[in-house]
């Protein structure tokens, strides 16, 4: 035995795995000392842009009853990374998230790695990718499982449940401490139901269900984009998972890639142009958070959600189209 528990260590050592990770109990998520919550100003020029393309894409997809009160966006222009000024339709309605609550979970273990709180692992590497580029919610389920040091299992009593939700809760107090507000993020997604404590932790009627907006999604995004977030080597890693070619193979009608704003490129030709992006779609909501850069010098970060149409195509990409319409026609004047 001690052998074999020998043999084993020398494996890892040679080979440089790493499958331990560190206690939960102090695996607190905290921003940096150095974190300053970035100025947000209001654009009138901007929000003329965004509010025009809203309601021509709305009005251009009537027939398909799309209503007002079924669209939010965010607009942050970012060709000045040290100022974000920005613009906002329905920008701070609770909407559920869907699947862009990954790229809050990213963010939340790439500050945990940074911390050395947790300890990279094969293992670990795939889930992350696999959340971010698969969008796999078997993925998120251990991402999760791993940032806050819970897992799925029975309902518990109320006190021992207490204390499992404080700990669920992780992500959401790191994101109230840097100055975001109006979110949940401490549910995992999945293909068909929650179960057990998961369906204890929701309130069962779906109460405690993850909710964004898309002006506090636009502000992550572009946080990430400028390297506030964490250093430029962990945001340059972020943006790598959310590197999208619209151009590529698609898997289907509805890949991240080019289902999504990256439509807008597939159907205009355009194709020097660069997007990141995370989507989320379910039978009820489709949404994408994207930021994208424009051989002409445009550097923007568009976010909308969706609800009670899902398979509508045409939205995301037709704000997304005027939105750069708008800002190219502005910079003109």
């Amino acid at each position: 035995m001690v052998r074999l528990v020998c043999a084993t260590l020398l494996v890892c050592l040679v080979t440089g795995l790493s499958f331990a990770q560190k206690p939960s109990s102090k695996a607190e998520i905290v921003a940096p000392k150095t974190y300053v919550a970035p100025v947000i100003e209001s654009s009138a020029a901007l929000q003329t842009i965004l509010t025009k393309a809203v309601e021509e894409t709305l009005a251009a997809n009537a027939a398909k009853g799309v209503k007002p009160e079924e669209v939010a966006a965010t607009l942050i222009d970012l060709r000045d990374p040290a100022k974000f000024t920005m613009a906002e339709v329905r920008g701070n309605e609770r909407i559920y998230s869907a699947s862009v609550v990954k790229m809050y979970y990213m963010a939340a273990l790439e500050r945990q790695l940074e911390d050395g709180k947790i300890l990279m692992s094969p293992e670990l590497q795939r889930g992350l990718r696999d959340m971010i580029v698969d969008s796999s919610n078997e993925a998120t389920q251990y991402i999760l499982d791993v940032i806050t040091g819970t897992s799925s299992g029975a309902e518990l009593p109320q006190r021992e449940f207490d204390e499992w939700q404080y700990k669920r809760n992780r992500v959401n107090r790191w994101f109230s401490s840097m100055g975001y507000t109006n979110i949940n993020v401490n549910q995992k997604t999945f293909c068909e139901d929650a179960y057990g404590i998961e369906q204890q932790s929701r309130g069962y009627k779906g109460q405690n269900r993850n909710m964004l907006t898309t002006n506090a999604t636009a502000r992550l995004l572009a946080e990430i984009v400028t390297g506030r977030m964490n250093t430029r080597e962990r945001t340059a890693t972020m943006l790598d998972l959310m590197k999208r070619d619209p151009f590529g193979k698609a898997i289907d009608a509805d890949d991240q890639n080019n289902g999504f704003t990256g439509k807008l490129f597939i159907d205009r030709n355009i194709r020097d142009v660069k997007l990141w992006s995370k989507a989320g779609w379910t039978s009820k909501t489709r949404h994408d958070a994207a930021y994208i850069e424009t051989a002409d010098g445009l550097k923007f970060v568009i976010v909308v959600f969706t609800e009670n149409h899902a398979n509508e195509r045409e939205i995301i990409p037709g704000i997304a189209g005027k939105v750069l319409d708008g800002l190219r026609q502005n910079r003109e004047r």
